[in-house]
């Protein structure tokens, strides 16, 4: 099974010609938010881990994203991955729950992850197209994230991680007490579109 090498490209390309009724199916396609590279450059240099820390997550991130896209393919409609502190989460959208537990199953057997959280969704292939038109406004949505915790004062953006999947959004990643952490929920609901929150986040002071 041949996965697509160019995922955003291909994620944008395939909702455009799907919206102007080119597919009569959903497209597929694995999801990489390219906010986590612009993200990621800047980590070691202002986050509160070791550069050895983040190149652990660095190494998983991109081993679990080749895995996958070499074993599935196209049986994901979209797939992200985030890790932290060797912890995993993984976000996107299947057909059916063997699928689901296939995802997990190869992210367990890269080296180094220490606990996964599986927040891969389940949807019927029938019920996938209003998702992948929803593809834009998930982008949408976390950009704004990515914009507002920058402004919230008392919340260290670079420690967390974000997803969002039809409007329901997954936050991951570490808070420094949990007063920012309730910050940080709170900019994520009060934006337009977001349907739902699921956190991962764990409190841990510097």
């Amino acid at each position: 099974m041949t996965a697509c090498r160019h995922p955003f490209i291909f994620k944008f390309l395939a909702v455009g010609l799907f919206s102007a009724g080119f597919f009569s199916a959903p497209a597929y396609a694995i999801d990489i938010n390219p906010f986590g590279y612009i993200k990621g450059a800047v980590e070691a240099a202002v986050e509160d881990r070791s550069a050895e820390d983040i190149a652990k997550d660095t190494k998983i991130k991109a081993t679990i994203i080749a895995s996958v896209t070499d074993q599935m393919g196209i049986d994901m409609i979209a797939f992200s991955t985030d890790a932290y502190e060797q912890d995993v989460m993984l976000t996107g959208i299947v057909e059916n729950g063997a699928l689901k537990t296939q995802v997990e199953r190869i992210a367990k057997t890269v080296e180094g992850v220490k606990k996964i959280y599986n927040e891969v969704l389940v949807i019927p292939k029938d019920k996938q197209k209003g998702v992948v038109e929803g593809f834009v406004d998930d982008t949408v949505i976390e950009n704004k994230i990515n914009a507002l915790l920058l402004d919230a004062k008392g919340v260290n953006v670079t420690n967390f991680r974000w997803r969002s999947v039809g409007g329901h959004v997954f936050l991951f990643g570490r808070a420094l007490s949990k007063d920012e952490l309730k910050k940080a929920i709170a900019v994520v609901k009060g934006i337009e579109k977001v349907t739902q929150l699921t956190e991962h986040v764990k409190i841990k002071a510097k």
